[in-house]
């Protein structure tokens, strides 16, 4: 039997390829969001309020890639069935989507040098304050020893952050025990400070560089998005014109 070729066929192929792409466009930031919420944000945590928007981001892009990949499977169904409601409702959507990838990618980029100018100093003041010890149970301490084991460093600045910090008055030690090279020696005394016992080197270049990844994969994510929907956006609303 041969085949039968309705209006616009063609377009209408073009168009289902193009939300197949689209719903893997959402695949690609449904997995980015993931990355950076559990990849790197326990560490960045501790920069508190100067890394959160990268959570929020990241939570953003979640959202966003669930509703897209749901979207391109709509948009599919409306160029199969020449539905032009759901072809309108798929462009609606989409054009909101590209806008809000878009002011995504902005507000990243956006907010970088201000966690590079001002997280060093709040992230020292409030080390100095708020961080109790090793062992203790408080969010805040248990962060920071995450991020002094797993990137092998001490301190924001260095090993010598802690002195005159109210970790140094309670405990009468210099360095936590996470600062340490090897936690369970017996040098890791929290006097000995020597170079083959602690980590002397800050640990706020490492999240810089860890918050620069990040914010750098969010953006160039969310714009690739972006670019890789636009072709999909266009031909749903050239397809809804022709069969109105």
């Amino acid at each position: 039997m041969a085949e039968v070729h309705t209006p616009y066929a063609s377009l209408k192929k073009l168009l289902s390829f193009l939300n197949g792409i689209t719903a893997m466009s959402g695949v690609v930031l449904i997995g980015l969001g993931i990355h950076v919420m559990f990849r790197g944000a326990a560490l960045t945590r501790v920069l508190g309020l100067c890394s959160a928007y990268l959570h929020h981001v990241s939570y953003l892009c979640l959202v966003m890639g669930c509703i897209t990949v749901l979207l391109g499977f709509a948009g599919w169904y409306g160029a199969t069935k020449e539905s032009r409601g759901t072809l309108l409702f798929c462009f609606s959507f989409m054009v909101i989507i590209l806008l809000v990838e878009i002011t995504a990618a902005t507000v990243v980029l956006a907010f970088l040098p201000i966690v590079q100018e001002v997280a060093l100093e709040h992230t020292f003041v409030t080390l100095r304050k708020n961080y109790r010890g090793f062992n203790e149970p408080d969010d805040y301490s248990m962060e920071w020893n995450l991020v002094m084991e797993q990137l092998k460093c001490c301190g924001v600045k260095n090993h010598t952050d802690f002195s005159g910090s109210s970790f140094e008055m309670t405990t009468g030690h210099t360095y936590p025990r996470s600062c340490c090279k090897s936690i369970g020696t017996v040098a890791c005394d929290g006097r000995n400070a020597s170079t083959d016992i602690v980590h002397r080197e800050g640990c706020f270049p490492k999240l810089l560089k860890i918050t620069k990844t990040q914010s750098f994969n969010l953006s160039g994510g969310s714009l690739g998005a972006a670019v890789i929907q636009l072709p999909g956006i266009l031909a749903t609303l050239l397809l809804f014109v022709k069969l109105g």
